[in-house]
């Protein structure tokens, strides 16, 4: 059986999706994804990512986040 392991699951404050990232291991093997799932009302988006992607994906939402106000730096503190 697939291995999904919720790593963290969160609302969007503006426009209210649900945003749930697991961590989804096939039985027969191969490298571990990650799965983003969004959820608008009844419609699900589901993306599954090799590592490599979601470190390019991390580190630009990240570097964004911390040039915006009240960006990465306030959440951060809010933790």
């Amino acid at each position: 059986m697939d291995t999904v392991t919720s790593l963290d699951k969160f609302r969007v404050p503006i426009g209210n999706q649900e945003i749930e990232l697991q961590q989804f291991i096939f039985e027969a093997g191969g490298m571990p994804l990650l799965r983003t799932r969004i959820r608008e009302r009844s419609r699900f988006t589901i993306f599954d990512i090799d590592p490599a992607t979601a470190a390019r994906w991390g580190k630009v939402l990240s570097d964004w986040a911390a040039t915006q106000p009240g960006g990465a730096e306030a959440q951060g503190e809010a933790d």
